[in-house]
């Protein structure tokens, strides 16, 4: 598609936000009337040509295609400009959780089990998304359907699993074996990070919100614990792990210790997501089971 004839196509209304390697500006679609979202990738070296980010993006965005994915609508480029374009949804998670008081308990269920589906999907096509938080997940109201967006961290996978940056994730959202240094890590990550979003859906606040890495570690390890070999076997051996850390205990019952805070979820649902923030990355759930849950019985009885 010819740049210019793009331009003219897709008309500006206004920015809506930022992600993770571009601006996201809310658009026009001249030739059908439809608003769109245009995300503008960043050509901080134009001498080499488009980023690899953007590349993986685009090329992963073609291979996922499922209901709770942003289906990717088209690509325009020329040397020195890179726009990505979607459907428009007028919320995030973020957003939406900021506009209502609160999450009823069915809505929580149905937008992570949503959530699951996608990611079940992406992990059996080999992708890892790599930095699921609210802000990423968009939300269309009137259909109350959840779409997973913002794929420039996102990286295919094979075995055996390659070494990776740990600088993905964010904060928050960011599992506790990329905290501690692991450099090769798999689909666990993603499954740590929607039991993030799973509580914070729940309680209307973040699970963990350490404001460094090391904080971030204190947060989790407060609630679930001082991990040790016991509890998550290898742990010590990991390179940021250190046996000065202070111990503090493992909760004999990890569901009903999250419980405490979480009131707004069922004891079903304080278990699946127990399982989801597991420390050992082989022990957490993973999407398939977790979609097989008792939690889900009732969601389409």
């Amino acid at each position: 598609m010819d740049f210019a004839q793009s331009e003219e196509r897709y008309q500006k209304l206004e920015k809506i936000g930022e992600g993770t390697y571009g601006l996201v500006y809310k658009a026009r679609d001249n030739q059908t009337g439809d608003i769109v979202a245009l995300k503008k990738i960043r050509m901080d070296h134009e001498d080499e040509g488009v980023p690899s980010t953007a590349i993986r993006e685009i090329s992963l965005l073609k291979e996922v295609q499922h209901p709770n994915i942003v289906p990717l609508k088209d690509v325009v480029y020329d040397e020195s400009r890179l726009y990505l374009i979607f459907d428009f949804v007028d919320l995030d998670l973020k957003k939406y959780m900021e506009s209502v008081p609160q999450l009823d308990r069915m809505q929580v269920k149905k937008f992570i089990n949503q959530m699951l589906q996608a990611l079940n999907y992406c992990h059996q096509n080999r992708v890892i998304h790599r930095d699921l938080k609210p802000q990423n997940i968009l939300v269309d109201i009137k259909q109350q359907n959840t779409q997973i967006a913002d794929f420039g961290l996102a990286r295919a996978f094979g075995l055996p699993l390659k070494t990776y940056t740990h600088e993905v994730i964010t904060l928050w959202y960011r599992a506790p074996e990329i905290l501690l240094g692991q450099r090769q890590y798999s689909t666990p990550v993603d499954i740590w990070s929607l039991g993030c979003i799973f509580a914070e859906m729940a309680q209307k606040r973040p699970l963990f919100c350490g404001d460094s890495e090391i904080d971030q570690l204190f947060k989790i390890f407060k609630i679930m614990g001082t991990p040790k070999e016991t509890t998550w076997p290898g742990v010590t051996t990991l390179p940021d792990f250190k046996s000065t850390f202070p111990r503090w205990p493992t909760p004999t019952n990890p569901a009903a210790t999250l419980g405490k805070d979480i009131t707004n979820l069922c004891p079903l649902g304080l278990d699946l997501l127990s399982k989801m923030i597991t420390y050992d990355p082989y022990a957490r759930i993973t999407a398939e089971e977790a979609l097989k849950h008792a939690y889900f019985d009732d969601l389409n009885n």
